[in-house]
């Protein structure tokens, strides 16, 4: 048995609900109890687990550096599904503190969205020294719609500057793709049937051959199609999720239309501008989640007009699925807590908003499994405050990583 750390806490957010005078135990990294025992303690206050930001670009444009030396986009193609934002990360970027001392120890990393498709979209550890140890979970690509990937005119490649012109080269790349997987398919397989025909004659495979044989015409079709063809078809074939950057209720509505037409797996991220509640109702029914945000912001852009804090309580009264980002730097990672109160005001209780950046994060990002809540067997990222964590002035007396203590006060 390794050296247990005793938490007492006075108050639990574990993540679903509210619970008092509860002990944590941690022992090798997990939570191996969580129990009414009185038992004296390492540490003693209010406790959640530890926050996730599902949607960020930090590490990428950074604190305290001009915008001309941020790494969030690359101007080379509309269809970037090989850039990886771990090759854009810093991780001295002073901003990864910030997170930490605030307890968000975990972000979904993506590129930003000046393209259809602007990268792979990583879960990073923030308090990682640097990239060797920072990859949690690669999760899925950074897809976008609406103004942005209309507005690079000046960036290279094809830009179209309207939305039906981008959408058309989005569905005719998706369908170009997929006709020559098709035709491939069906070369594949009259070789194989041919192989088949092969085996049965007088000059007999034996089974050595004929495994080799089948494996050497499968990897021919693989290699009929590049790098970015094979991140696309996993992308068609819901093999992994597509972040897609949406604001305008419209645009939103095409997004549910792009989904069900090639059977997508999808989150709404942003949704900034949709203000009746129908369209949220609207992503609930396609069953696409939403990653909401970025709150508390101006909106810099025609596309944000009906961005309005009320649109919250529209969000929480739906039937969505949903989560919270920051979408740092437009809002800082610490303020990821911050930005709860816009739902809060409008009557949710307390231990659903932590939920909203802990537990619902993790569900939305597939790390419900080991992160987002305060269970036995669970990994021990998790906080303690002073005070109750939603009060303005509430700070962490300690920041835990994976059992592993970054700060105490």
């Amino acid at each position: 048995m390794g050296k247990q750390t005793v938490i007492r806490a006075r108050v639990l957010y574990d993540g679903k609900k509210k619970l008092t005078e509860q002990t944590v135990i941690v022992e090798d990294g997990k939570i191996v109890e969580v129990s009414k025992k009185a038992l004296k303690a390492d540490f003693e206050g209010f406790v959640t687990p530890a926050f996730i930001d599902a949607h960020s670009h930090i590490g990428m444009f950074r604190d305290g550096e001009p915008d001309g030396e941020s790494e969030g986009n690359d101007i080379s193609d509309q269809f970037m599904p090989l850039n990886d934002p771990l090759n854009s990360i810093y991780f001295d970027d002073r901003a990864f503190k910030d997170a930490v001392d605030f307890g968000v120890l975990y972000s979904c990393v993506v590129p930003g969205s000046g393209n259809l498709i602007g990268g792979r979209a990583m879960i990073i550890k923030n308090w990682a020294e640097n990239r060797k140890d920072a990859l949690l979970k690669d999760y899925g690509y950074k897809m976008a719609l609406g103004f942005n990937p209309r507005s690079t005119g000046s960036w290279k490649g094809k830009r179209p500057n309207t939305r039906m012109g981008v959408y058309s080269m989005l569905e005719e790349k998706f369908d170009k793709l997929l006709i020559k997987k098709e035709k491939a398919e069906l070369e594949r397989d009259k070789k194989l049937i041919e192989l088949e025909k092969k085996a049965k004659g007088k000059d007999k495979l034996s089974a050595k051959e004929m495994v080799l044989e089948k494996k050497n015409i499968n990897r021919c079709f693989e290699l009929s199609f590049e790098p970015e063809e094979l991140i696309m078809l996993d992308i068609l074939a819901g093999k992994k999720t597509a972040k897609i950057h949406v604001h305008k209720e419209d645009d939103v509505l095409y997004l549910i239309e792009l989904v069900k037409k090639y059977k997508l797996k999808a989150t709404a991220d942003h949704t900034g501008d949709v203000f009746h509640k129908e369209i949220f109702e609207e992503l609930a029914k396609a069953k696409i989640p939403v990653v909401f945000g970025p709150l508390g912001g101006i909106g810099g852009k025609i596309e944000l007009a009906h961005a309005y804090y009320q649109n919250a309580e529209l969000l929480m009264k739906s039937k969505a699925e949903y989560g919270l980002m920051t979408d740092h730097p437009v809002i800082w990672t610490p303020n990821l807590r911050d930005s709860l109160k816009f739902f809060l005001i409008h009557g949710m209780k307390d231990e659903e908003a932590i939920s909203v950046i802990t537990y619902k994060n993790a569900k939305i990002l597939g790390i419900d499994d080991i992160l987002g809540t305060v269970e036995k067997g669970k990994v021990a990222s998790l906080i303690v405050w002073d005070k109750e964590p939603l009060n303005l002035a509430a700070f962490p007396k300690m920041v835990m990583a994976e059992g592993r203590i970054l700060r105490k006060k």
